[in-house]
């Protein structure tokens, strides 16, 4: 399998809408779209770019995950802990289970890995 690139992926088309987001906490629900990436000999990973509008949600993700932030900013409140200031040009590495809560406050766009 060839390597792939993403040219630009900050300013990249061709992303999937994949509608409201299910776990958004207010009136207006977040919108996301996603344009996965398959990788061989990482087949149970799950990759791309993903966006998401501005709102709140839960997160309720079971797996670890790599994120690095393209565009945007937010905060992210884990349970039991205090918000953090996330914004264009941040890595993230969420351990499995990370919980909490997403308030997105500019249209959100990253490159994630999440691990099986």
């Amino acid at each position: 399998m060839p390597i792939t690139i993403l040219p630009q992926s900050a300013t990249i088309s061709g992303l999937q809408d994949l509608g409201d987001l299910a776990t958004s906490l207010g009136a207006v629900p977040c919108r996301t779209r996603d344009l996965p990436v398959e990788l061989e000999g990482a087949e149970d990973s799950g990759m791309g770019v993903w966006e998401c509008t501005p709102g709140q949600s839960r997160r309720k993700v079971a797996s670890a995950e790599v994120m690095h932030i393209l565009t945007g900013s937010c905060t992210f409140t884990p349970e039991g802990g205090e918000p953090l200031e996330i914004r264009a040009g941040d890595t993230l590495f969420f351990p499995a289970n990370t919980r909490g809560i997403w308030n997105i406050l500019e249209t959100l766009r990253k490159v994630y890995v999440i691990f099986p």
